[in-house]
């Protein structure tokens, strides 16, 4: 069995596991918590994870958020997916940029690298997400494709959605993101689309600046 010291233990644990395995459900979650609201709870025994028997309000709290695709946590996610570093650069400059703004917590994570499942989790939690992507085969690098899909089929929503992409002649990764968003409820795709050549550039400051601006 799985050994917590915190509430925030837990939250990350079952929030990962919620979004990517019972994402979609929300609308059958809610009619669940309704019927249980009528229960007099003093333990709850689930199938995966640690036993619960104190503070069972602030656990239901969550997923009842969760299951409403409401924001827990005020902030951005900064997705990327990155070929040779450059669409990198200019994530963690978006980063710091946001960073500056004291708008609540920033994540970046690393589509090639970091846990599929954990950046999903940062989706859902904060009310902002930003996609980083290089063009590929006229289209948009796998990580990235592969991690809007994995969005779209959890039933993403109610989301502020800033998109960046890079490309050496004729970039593709933009058009296609948001093609792929098309299947998400109630995204607000914020402009302006930033567009990066290859390498990010003093002259490409403003309209990052603008995005991020929009955003906040």
């Amino acid at each position: 069995m799985l050994s917590l010291n915190a509430d925030e233990d837990w939250a990350c644990e079952a929030r990962r596991y919620y979004f990517n395995i019972c994402g979609k459900y929300g609308m059958q979650v809610q009619k669940l918590l309704k019927a249980a609201s009528t229960l007099d709870i003093q333990i709850i025994c689930p199938l995966h994870g640690p036993i619960l028997k104190e503070n069972l309000g602030y656990y239901i709290g969550l997923y009842d958020t969760w299951s409403k695709y409401g924001v827990e946590t005020e902030g951005v996610l900064i997705a990327y997916a990155s070929i040779h570093g450059g669409t990198k650069v200019v994530a963690e400059k978006v980063a710091e940029m946001f960073r500056e703004k004291n708008i609540g917590k920033v994540a970046i994570t690393d589509l090639c690298r970091d846990d599929m499942a954990e950046a999903i989790e940062d989706a859902f939690r904060m009310n902002r997400l930003v996609l980083a992507a290089a063009s590929y085969d006229a289209s948009v690098f796998p990580p990235m494709y592969d991690f809007i899909h994995h969005l779209e089929m959890k039933a993403y929503q109610k989301r502020k959605v800033g998109i960046i992409e890079n490309g050496s002649w004729a970039p593709t990764a933009a058009k296609t993101m948001k093609k792929l968003l098309e299947g998400c409820k109630d995204i607000e795709i914020v402009e302006p689309t930033v567009t990066i050549w290859s390498r990010m550039k003093e002259s490409d400051i403003p309209q990052l600046q603008a995005l991020v601006d929009a955003m906040v």
